[in-house]
C-alpha cells in the first residue's frame, strides 16, 4: 500500500498534515479552520471525503480548531486525542456534541491502534510545553511489504524515548524551528527566548539536525528516504537555513533521503512513499503501557472495512 504525505500547513499559525493509505487518509493535527483545510486538500487533489479521522499530538491552538471539531461532528469524523487531550477539550462548546454523537477515541502512549486493516499507530510522548504532547508513529504492512512513517511537530529536546521510537522509519516529519543565532538576535522578550530555547520549547536546526544524524546513523542504509521539515518559525529561521542544515547532515551521511521543508501558508507536494519488503532492521521500542491493553478500532471500523 503505497503512502502519501501532506503537509496541509505547519507553524505556529496552525498544522495540519494529511497521510493517506489506499482510498482512507487521516488527518494528524487540525489547527486550521475547516474551509482553509478543505482549499488545502483540494489543492492535493483531496477533499474532507477521504478522511476517516484525525488525530491531534497536543492541545495548543494550532494544532486544532474550534469550527473544524463542529465540522467533524457533522461529517461524522471521530477525533483520536489522549485522555488528558479529551479533559482539556471538553470545556469547548463544539467538543460537547462530537463526544455527544460517539465521535470522540482515545490513544494511549506505545499502546497500537488501529486506524485500518495493515496501518497502526503508536504514540510516544514528547517534552513540550503542552503537557502531554505526543510524536506518532505509523507503520503500514500488507503481503509482505510495507513502510514506517515517523511524526513531531513540537519537540522540546531529543529524548531516548524518541530515538526508540523513532528507528528505522521511511519517512521522518519534524520540526525544524528556528536558527539559533537567529532566535538569541531577535530582540524578543527574554521569557519567550527562554520558552523556545528551553528543554520543553521547540527544536533549533541543529537539533534536528543531530536527531537525524542519530536516526540514520543507527538505521538500515538508505533506510530514511524523505525528511520533512515541520515548523518553521516565520522571525528566527528561514527554509533556506533549515534546509542546508539537513542537507549538510545528510550528505555527511551519505543518505539520499529527500528534503521537503513545510510552509505555513501552502500544502506541499505530495510525498509518496513506496512499500518495501519487510526485512529485520532497528525495532522501534516505546515505554510498556500501565496497564498494558489494545485499544479498540476506531468509531465504526470494523475488521473488514
Amino acid at each position: 500500500m503505497v503512502g502519501r504525505v501532506t503537509v496541509l500547513a505547519s507553524g505556529s499559525s496552525g498544522n495540519a498534515t494529511l497521510l493517506e493509505v489506499g482510498d482512507n487518509a487521516w488527518l494528524v493535527d487540525c489547527g486550521l479552520p475547516p474551509h482553509l483545510l478543505g482549499e488545502r486538500m483540494a489543492a492535493a487533489g483531496r477533499s474532507w471525503k477521504v478522511v476517516r479521522a484525525v488525530l491531534i499530538t497536543h492541545t495548543h491552538g494550532d494544532h486544532w480548531n474550534r469550527d473544524t471539531l463542529e465540522h467533524l461532528r457533522r461529517l461524522n469524523v471521530p477525533l483520536v486525542a489522549h485522555a488528558r487531550h479529551h479533559v482539556t477539550l471538553s470545556s469547548q462548546g463544539t467538543y460537547t456534541p462530537l463526544a455527544r454523537a460517539g465521535l470522540v477515541a482515545e490513544y494511549a502512549e506505545g499502546v497500537p491502534l488501529t486506524l485500518a486493516p495493515g496501518v497502526e499507530v503508536r504514540a510516544v510522548r514528547v517534552p513540550h510545553d503542552a503537557d502531554p504532547t505526543y510524536g506518532f508513529r505509523f507503520d503500514v504492512a500488507a503481503d509482505g511489504l510495507g513502510w514506517s512513517l515517523a511524526y513531531a511537530s513540537d519537540v522540546g529536546h531529543v529524548t531516548p524515548a524518541l530515538l526508540d521510537a523513532f528507528a528505522d522509519v521511511d519517512g521522518l516529519a519534524v520540526e525544524f524551528n528556528h536558527d539559533e543565532a537567529l532566535q538569541r538576535n531577535s530582540g524578543r522578550h527574554p521569557i519567550l527566548l527562554q520558552r523556545v530555547l528551553g528543554p520543553n520549547g521547540h527544536l533549533s536546526n541543529a537539533q534536528a539536525s543531530g536527531l537525524v544524524e542519530t536516526l540514520v546513523g543507527r538505521a538500515a542504509p538508505g533506510r530514511l528516504r524523505h525528511l520533512v521539515q515541520l515548523h518553521l518559525s516565520k522571525d528566527c529561521n528561514t527554509p533556506t537555513l533549515a534546509r542546508e542544515s539537513a542537507q549538510a547532515t545528510l550528505d555527511l551521511l551519505g543518505s539520499s533521503a529527500h528534503v521537503i521543508t513545510a510552509t505555513q501558508h501552502a500544502a506541499t507536494t505530495p510525498i509518496e512513499i513506496a512499500p518495501r519488503p519487510l526485512v529485520p532492521g532497528v525495532a522501534a521500542k516505546f515505554p510498556e503501557a500501565t496497564p498494558p491493553r489494545v485499544q479498540p478500532p476506531l468509531p465504526g471500523l470494523s475488521d473488514d472495512a
